[in-house]
This record gives C-alpha cells, structure tokens and sequence, in this order.
C-alpha cells in the first residue's frame, strides 16, 4: 500500500511479487503501471532462462537460480524490472538465492551502495553464489563416483555416472547464459546501471568463467574414470582368457587322443 507515495516521493522502492497468487498480483501490478501485461504473462507461463531485455523505462531482467533436490535440481525463475527508482520482482514460490538476498541487502545497501543499482550487485552475487553451492555439491558426487570406480563397482554405478553427466550438462547451460547478461550489463551504458557498479558485475564475469571451465573438467573427470574403470574390466578379462587359453593348451593333446581313441576302429 505504500509503495505509490514512496514512488511518488522519488524514493527508492523494492516492490517483490509472489506470483503464486496470480489474479491479486495482476490487480494491484495494473494500478502501479509499473509491468507490462506481456511481461507480466511471460513471467507466469514461460520456462527459466536467463536474459536480458532494454526499455525505455526500465530493464528487464530474467534470473535463473537453482535449487537442490535430492539428486538433482530445479530450476528457479525470478523475473526483474529495474528503473531509475524503482526494483520490481517477480517470482513464483521462494527462489533460495532471493531469499538471501533479503535477507542480507539492507546492511550492505547501506554501507556501500554507491547508487540504486547496487541491487543489481545483491541480486547477482547471491546467484553466482548459488551456482558455486550447487557445482561444489555435483563436485563432491563426481568425487564419490571416482572412489567408487576404483574398487569393484556394481552396475548401478554406470547409472549413477550418466545421471550426473547429464546434471554438469545442465548446469552449465543454466550458468553459460548468465556470463553473456553479466557481461551486458558491465560493458554496455544504461541510464539503469551506474558506471560505479559495472567493474563490480564486470569482476563477477570471470567467477561465472570458472563455474563453466571447472563445470567442464568434472565433466572430463567424471569420462575419464568411467574409461579408466573400462580399461580395468578389459584387462582383467584379458588376463583370465590368458589363463584359459594355458588350460587349453594343456588338455588339448589329451583331447586329441581321447577323439582318437574314442571313435570305433580296429
């Protein structure tokens, strides 16, 4: 309710949307004027996939965070609209890396934001962070997975091993997005970005770098065991057809005479 007179007061205003409940978002977005409809319907209905887009009045940002679940993960959709006064999210649920971010903007707003825009920092450093916690975790099962590949591994290891080539895969179609928006944003003027916080994004692009290249060596680590484990089986086997070929060679003469001997002759 007190949004439109701090806005009409030129105040800053963070005005944050669970679009979980759709029809009372849509009424009271429609008397702040602040989101177009279509904006409004992509952000309901369309999947996560982290972009960018230029307006005359605003920026819109589409942030694609990831939450842990069991396994695997799920994706997370947080649509931002951010003017020269104004920061309007849009989100369906709780989205754990703007959870944190409210959680910890206000102090660090106030003792080092330079200009509005350094939401925009609060906004990616929590993301950015929030890949780094869920490649650490895709990191350690890569590690158990190459433990496990050392020993005598059952079959459900190959399962497991292809499951999670397939979430590093993932992963990093989530992240490589992200690099070209932040590199966007730290490079390109706007009236939206101060040039104060740029280098600040600009320094978060290599962090996004080394998400993706250590994302690719897991992947590397991961193919590497599963053939190196291969390369194991192959041997072994090799070596027991060495010891059946000795066998045979010893019972062969035997096997002669006895089909010699056996048949009917005088």
């Amino acid at each position: 309710p007190s949004a439109p007179a701090a806005l009409a007061a030129g105040r800053l205003v963070w005005i944050d949307f669970n679009l979980a409940r759709s029809y009372e978002a849509r009424a009271v977005l429609d008397a702040l004027a602040l989101c177009p409809p279509d904006l409004l319907e992509d952000a309901m209905s369309r999947e996560p996939a982290t972009q960018i887009a230029r307006y005359e009045d605003f920026l819109h940002l589409v942030l694609t965070g990831c939450r842990l679940r069991d396994r695997s993960f799920d994706l997370e959709r947080v649509d931002v609209l951010f003017g020269e006064r104004f920061m309007l999210t849009l989100r369906r649920g709780q989205p754990s890396f703007l959870a944190a971010v409210r959680r910890e903007y206000r102090s660090d707003f106030v003792r080092h934001a330079q200009s509005p825009s350094f939401l925009l920092y609060e906004l990616w450093d929590h993301l950015i962070d929030n890949y780094l916690q869920v490649h650490k975790v895709f990191e350690e099962r890569v590690e158990a997975v190459q433990r496990a590949l050392v020993g005598d591994a059952d079959e459900s290891i190959f399962g497991e091993a292809s499951e999670l080539g397939v979430d590093l895969l993932h992963l990093r179609k989530v992240v490589l997005p992200a690099r070209a928006v932040l590199t966007d944003l730290s490079t390109r003027k706007s009236a939206f970005v101060s040039e104060a916080t740029q280098p600040y994004l600009g320094n978060m692009v290599g962090t996004v770098e080394r998400v993706l290249q250590d994302v690719l060596v897991d992947r590397d680590v991961l193919s590497g065991a599963l053939n190196n484990y291969m390369s194991m089986v192959a041997h072994r086997t090799n070596k027991v057809m060495g010891q059946l070929t000795v066998v045979s060679v010893i019972f062969l003469p035997l096997t002669i005479l006895c089909g010699g001997y056996g048949m009917h002759f005088e």
